[in-house]
């Protein structure tokens, strides 16, 4: 799994006219899910987003958390985090979990956020075409990737 964490004083998701998620202050979350993932990539990228420490403190540092700031999520499933650029200038796929694949995990993720921030998160809808829009705080924008824990 890959996702891009952006720290965010407010961000929502549009499909078809409609606003399917909004938040205040918190995070816009891009996962992307391949054929290799599981419930163990699920479990600890699911930890490292609720406990990741990038909201400044009383001294400007970043040492606090989503539950220490009682922040928001907005997940947004994004199969095009699986982009294959190496050859040519369109981007292959090929990478990216199938629907049958990805939709049980991606499903799987929102259930686990939701206990693990103690409430329900905010998300698009798997597979629409969806407008996103988002204030960046700071910019902070962290990737990660469950097969290339830095």
């Amino acid at each position: 799994m890959r996702a891009i964490i952006q720290r965010v004083t407010e961000a929502s998701c549009t499909v078809d006219g409609q606003v399917t998620g909004v938040i205040a202050n918190g995070f816009l979350v891009l996962l992307g899910i391949e054929d290799a993932d599981g419930t163990e990539d699920l479990e600890w990228l699911a930890q490292k987003i609720v406990n990741m420490r990038i909201f400044s403190d009383e001294n400007g540092l970043m040492n606090k958390s989503l539950t220490d700031i009682d922040g928001n999520i907005l997940l947004i499933s994004q199969f095009t985090l699986f982009a294959s650029t190496k050859k040519g200038n369109r981007p292959g796929f090929t990478k990216a979990a199938r629907p049958d694949k990805a939709i049980p995990l991606y499903e799987a993720m929102i259930e686990q956020l939701d206990i693990l921030l103690g409430r329900k998160i905010e998300t698009g809808i798997f597979g629409a075409d969806m407008m996103v829009s988002l204030v960046n705080d700071g910019p902070v924008t962290i990737l990660i990737d469950t097969k290339n824990k830095e």
